[in-house]
């Protein structure tokens, strides 16, 4: 069962006495977060609730609500929101003796408060901090959903919601949103008030839901490697027109290809979906989006790694061109898609 489900399962009355919502997916953790307090009915005007944001609060001001009885109920609950303290997160607002003092009440935590955490970021599991919340907290983890299970949560709430999708649409939505939490729930929001029978077809999909410059610059792309120049061409002027500037515009597209090309030579290494994840992950000192390698082992597989090779050196010095004043940024782009557009034809 996902988190959110079982958050879905809380209410106040029900609440342990250490409860802890952590994760590096911060825009599923922001849903859990969201969805936990309300849920438990949280309420600021309400005094059987304390909050404390520990990145602006003094930590002996909160600890002295943690350790004080209830007064206006038989039960109250206190919220520590921000404590980066537990996560991998460099930063800290806690010193050691606060540290102490806390892992003291963890240890030993009062029967009447139901003190709740939030932690946005990985959990640091070689602090005691964390194998004690681990040990005795409820934990709801923000972490890296399967695709599975992010098809099964989301198609459960489009159900619930009245959306039906034609075939292959569902699919669709997904791409759109990158195969992001957040942003699939406020696409199916987008979708949901833009289409009240709720049937969706692709151009609810290409209509209801706005583009990103990402969205863009894809498309951009596609229409230089199918030769669409004046198409390509129109949408820059677009893109001009609203304001993007072309190292940006560069920079995303740069992005792209190069990811095309990093995962077209792992693949010819004869390197597994999963192995390309974990090389590019440990090469880029970060993990790598999943859907992002799977999509663009895709979309790659058609183009040559010379030509791959020509773009990004064409994209590279196209951006030092453009940053040395040696042209009109302008020209500089639109040569370069040219360039782009002629390699792959050629």
């Amino acid at each position: 069962m996902l988190a959110i489900e079982e958050i879905d399962r809380l209410k106040k009355e029900n609440l342990p006495l250490l409860t802890v919502v952590a994760g590096d997916d911060l825009g599923q953790f922001s849903q859990l977060k969201e969805r936990l307090l309300e849920k438990i009915g949280f309420d600021k005007a309400d005094l059987t609730y304390s909050y404390f944001d520990m990145s602006e609060t003094n930590y002996q001001d909160a600890e002295m609500d943690l350790v004080s009885l209830p007064f206006f109920a038989d039960e109250k609950v206190v919220i520590f929101d921000n404590l980066l303290d537990i996560t991998t997160d460099k930063k800290s607002f806690l010193d050691e003796k606060e540290l102490k003092r806390f892992e003291a009440y963890l240890e030993n935590p009062l029967e009447t408060t139901r003190l709740v955490i939030f932690a946005p970021g990985k959990l640091d599991g070689k602090r005691r901090l964390v194998k004690l919340l681990k040990r005795d907290a409820k934990l709801f983890e923000a972490g890296e959903l399967k695709e599975a299970e992010l098809r099964t949560y989301f198609q459960k709430l489009a159900h619930k919601d009245g959306l039906v999708f034609d075939s292959g649409i569902f699919d669709a939505l997904l791409i759109k949103s990158n195969f992001d939490f957040s942003e699939i729930l406020k696409n199916l929001a987008f979708l949901k008030s833009y289409k009240k029978d709720g049937q969706i077809n692709q151009a609810d999909i290409d209509e209801a839901i706005p583009k990103t410059l990402q969205d863009n610059i894809f498309d951009l792309t596609q229409f230089i490697l199918t030769g669409k120049i004046d198409t390509a061409r129109d949408l820059v002027r677009d893109l001009r027109l609203q304001g993007e500037d072309e190292i940006k515009l560069i920079a995303i597209m740069l992005g792209q290809f190069r990811t095309f090309l990093q995962v077209k030579i792992l693949a010819s290494q004869g390197k597994s979906e999963q192995q390309i994840i974990t090389d590019l992950s440990d090469y880029l000192g970060r993990r790598v989006n999943p859907y992002q390698v799977k999509y663009s082992l895709r979309d790659s597989r058609p183009l040559s790694l010379p030509f791959l090779k020509k773009a990004v050196a064409t994209l590279i010095e196209t951006d030092y061109a453009i940053k040395t004043g040696t042209y009109d940024k302008d020209y500089l782009f639109d040569v370069a898609l040219l360039k782009i557009a002629h390699e792959k034809q050629a």
